[in-house]
């Protein structure tokens, strides 16, 4: 009896400093809130970082990814991280309340490559916009992500801005966008996405523009026949984390969240190429074609309406981005 009580007090004994050295090694729990789906690269990108940065810290650092916005939209997820009540998200454009130049994120025509907007988001231009999202959002870009370019979907080849002829289409409820397709002639109507199919269906509009992962998912390949390669707008979006949450951490952790972060989106570059050709074959699959457009017609049709429509205090940058 005496030693079987000697073997309970010795075996709780270990278990209570296991958990105890367990609970000194996870010094800090990061929550990543954001909207992609556990499907999407940004999300497996996202399981990564968390992976390389447990792996790079020895476990004092874990990261809780909470996708599908069920840690908060993307606005009330900013505000957190201004507050100090969430870590981390992603985010993009959204960030332009806040730093005027996170606009420079997607312009339409504004990277006409995959190439050419690497080579803006990781040069000068990239620096100021990060420089000034750290200063007046107070979040700090550590990673960024590529988001698939938008192309026009119709049901007949379009090749041309003349050849839209006043179509109505459905597009975001964004002025950008409004103006943009009404200088390249068509007759743009904003619209809840979740209206969309029917409307295309019941013939209500005559196309809409969205990247090829949200034409799969929204099976638009069952009331549009076309695919028309515009890729009006190339964009990328940012993996951040709170100024106040950075502040805290020591140099040496501050380094392995980048590196964690580096692999991160090498990561989700490698998959995002593959999610792209692999949609692609699906779409064709299901009966759609793929069309080539004359892209510096569209973009040369859209370029005043860019400018116009951008904060001043970038318009100097986007007009230099359309003159290369």
């Amino acid at each position: 009896m005496q030693f079987r009580k000697l073997t309970t007090a010795f075996l709780a004994g270990i278990t209570g400093a296991m958990l105890a050295t367990s609970a000194m090694a996870q010094e800090l729990t990061l929550k990543l809130g954001h909207l992609a789906n556990e499907q999407n690269s940004w999300h497996k990108a996202s399981l990564k970082f968390g992976e390389e940065l447990s792996a790079l810290t020895d476990g004092r650092i874990a990261v809780e990814v909470f996708p599908n916005d069920s840690l908060g939209r993307e606005i009330d997820l900013i505000n957190g991280m201004q507050l100090g009540t969430v870590e981390m998200t992603i985010t993009g454009e959204s960030l332009q309340n806040w730093a005027p130049m996170a606009a420079l994120l997607a312009i339409p025509y504004g990277y006409t490559s995959l190439e050419e907007m690497d080579a803006v988001a990781r040069g000068e231009i990239g620096k100021q916009i990060e420089e000034q999202i750290i200063e007046t959002a107070r979040v700090r870009p550590i990673a960024y992500f590529a988001r698939g370019p938008r192309n026009l979907t119709t049901n007949k080849a379009i090749t041309t801005p003349a050849e839209l002829e006043r179509m109505r289409m459905r597009v975001p409820n964004v002025p950008l966008f409004v103006d943009v397709w009404t200088a390249l002639g068509a007759l743009p109507t904003p619209m809840a996405f979740s209206e969309v199919f029917t409307s295309l269906q019941n013939g209500t509009i005559a196309g809409q523009e969205n990247p090829l992962a949200l034409i799969q998912s929204a099976s638009f390949n069952e009331v549009q026949s076309h695919v028309n390669l515009t890729e009006h707008v190339r964009s990328w979006i940012y993996l951040t984390i709170s100024e106040l949450v950075w502040a805290q951490l020591s140099e040496e952790d501050k380094g392995h969240v980048l590196e964690a972060a580096k692999r991160a989106q090498a990561y989700e570059r490698e998959l995002f190429l593959q999610d792209e050709q692999a949609i692609r074959a699906d779409l064709e699959a299901k009966g759609m074609t793929f069309v080539e457009v004359d892209q510096q017609a569209f973009a040369d049709a859209s370029r005043d309406a860019v400018i116009k429509n951008v904060d001043e205090s970038i318009r100097p940058i986007v007009e230099d981005l359309f003159k290369r």
